[in-house]
């Protein structure tokens, strides 16, 4: 290709390859790292200056579509939606809203695999902002401490409710109960079913997605299948 040569022979050839390759790019659900990608200055606003600024953006994206804000029952909507972004389908960006785990002594001597299963929860995919949902099953096995049930289903609800991919997430809950718990022997499964793929692109509304994580003695396949089989 010569110097002055592009791929491209109009501006509109150019943006549909840029449309593309995001499209695709967003489709592979490629995920960047183990973190959710967050600026240093993520918190320096207060969740009323957030959602001050979102229901700004919002409205004029409704306006951009064409939506005739003065009806009734449109005008309100840039304020909830920015409330809800803030307060609740992404309130698990916030470290404050982080639950709070409690252990406790295992005075029961209980020393096989606890399995806490059918979790449901929400999310919402980070390349094209429509909901994941499902059921979450995670297990562990005790290293000495418990932790009271609802802690389980908290756990996965608050790193659920930030934009996500469902690998991330499931490695996220896997990680965050290994530190919580004390101990290397914790699973996860998940299995989902994504709106960016039922409700746009291929538009398939029958598959589902699977992800697992196994630490410790879920590494084996007798501890494995044992976990499994309960599903």
């Amino acid at each position: 290709m010569k110097p002055n040569e592009t791929l491209w022979n109009t501006p509109r050839e150019a943006a549909d390859f840029v449309d593309l390759n995001i499209d695709e790019w967003g489709d592979d659900h490629s995920l960047s790292a183990y973190d959710t990608p967050m600026r240093e200055d993520a918190f320096e606003l207060s969740d009323v200056e957030k959602v001050a600024k979102i229901e700004l953006h919002f409205k004029e994206i409704m306006e951009t579509l064409g939506l005739d804000l003065t009806d009734d029952s449109l005008k309100g909507t840039p304020h909830r939606v920015a409330k809800m972004y803030v307060k609740e389908i992404f309130s698990g960006l916030n470290p404050k809203n982080k639950p709070k785990a409690t252990l406790f002594e295992n005075k029961y001597n209980y020393n096989e695999m606890l399995v806490e299963k059918d979790i449901s929860f929400y999310s919402n995919c980070e390349h094209h902002f429509v909901p994941i949902f499902g059921k979450a099953h995670v297990a562990y096995i005790s290293s000495g401490k418990v932790i009271g049930l609802s802690k389980l289903n908290r756990i996965v609800q608050y790193f659920a409710k930030r934009p996500q991919v469902q690998e991330r997430l499931t490695v996220q809950i896997g990680k965050e109960l290994q530190q919580i718990l004390q101990t290397e022997d914790v699973a996860v499964v998940m299995d989902a079913k994504h709106l960016c793929v039922a409700s746009r692109g291929i538009q398939d509304d029958t598959s589902t997605t699977i992800t697992s994580f196994y630490g410790g003695k879920f590494k084996e396949d007798a501890t494995k299948n044992e976990f499994l089989k309960y599903l």
